[in-house]
């Protein structure tokens, strides 16, 4: 039966999941779009309810997505134009959107036999979480480690900005303290970044695997992050602009680290 009232319990339930502190309380979080959800579907995420506005739905891959998820046995709510506008943080919907649950790994479930992980410390922008995990994917990354107080990567922001990749990327979440134990323990090749830094970035002998440390927004690294770093590089800066963006930053450094790699193979 479709769901034509905006105040229905379940759709202000599944309303409430774009909040972080619901999303914390409940381990749920609630995307839209037809891309976002046909990648959850393709990748295994556990939805737990799908919405569906047949109203909206107006592509030939929305309708596959709906009947895929009626053939796998999901609960579909069918919400009514109104109901769904309600729900919907993008403008123009198209008419899928899902409650999911959050999915999180432990440091052990890294394979660090080889290749890239992202470090990332108190990162607060949801827009540049979702684009480094993007670029985490692209670049083959083992993981991406979240320290301290991040903003979520289930953020409505976080998600539409990995376009899908949050499906396929291990996150974690940790604390500084853990962190530098599990680097001490494994071994592994611990690389920052800094404006500080005299060693150009293009001129640094990355191992496999190596994990990239990239400091907040705001304060960068912390000094006891700095001591833990093996080496510290600097991207330069040839004009007026004394850093970049943080996710154009680890972009840099993630796309060196694997031209660095694929030069060894």
């Amino acid at each position: 039966m479709m769901i034509t009232s905006p105040s229905n319990p379940r759709v202000k339930e599944i309303r409430k999941l774009r909040d972080r502190k619901e999303q914390k309380r409940t381990g749920l979080f609630y995307m839209e779009g037809t891309r976002i959800i046909g990648e959850a579907l393709d990748k295994g995420a556990e939805i737990v309810t799908l919405v569906v506005c047949p109203e909206l739905l107006r592509t030939e891959y929305g309708l596959e997505l709906w009947h895929k998820a009626q053939n796998s046995g999901l609960d579909i709510l069918e919400v009514s134009r109104p109901v769904f506008e309600s729900l919907a943080v993008k403008e123009n919907p198209q008419g899928l959107a899902a409650a999911a649950k959050a999915k999180y790994y432990s440091l052990d479930d890294l394979d660090i036999t080889h290749g890239i992980i992202v470090a990332l410390t108190e990162i607060a922008d949801p827009g540049n979480l979702g684009t480094i995990i993007r670029t985490a994917d692209a670049v083959d990354c083992q993981g991406v480690i979240l320290i301290g107080d991040c903003t979520s990567p289930y953020d409505i922001g976080s998600i539409r900005g990995t376009m899908g990749a949050i499906f396929s990327t291990k996150i974690i979440r940790t604390t500084l303290p853990e962190f530098l134990a599990w680097k001490q323990r494994t071994g592994l090749q611990l690389v920052g970044t800094s404006d500080k830094s005299a060693t150009d970035y293009v001129n640094i002998s990355y191992a496999n695997p190596v994990i990239l440390l990239m400091g907040s927004e705001r304060a960068g690294m912390s000094p006891e992050e700095f001591a833990a770093c093996d080496v510290i590089a600097a991207i330069p800066m040839m004009r007026s602009s004394d850093s970049l963006n943080l996710a154009v930053a680890t972009g840099v450094m993630l796309y060196q680290i694997f031209n660095t790699h694929r030069k060894v193979c």
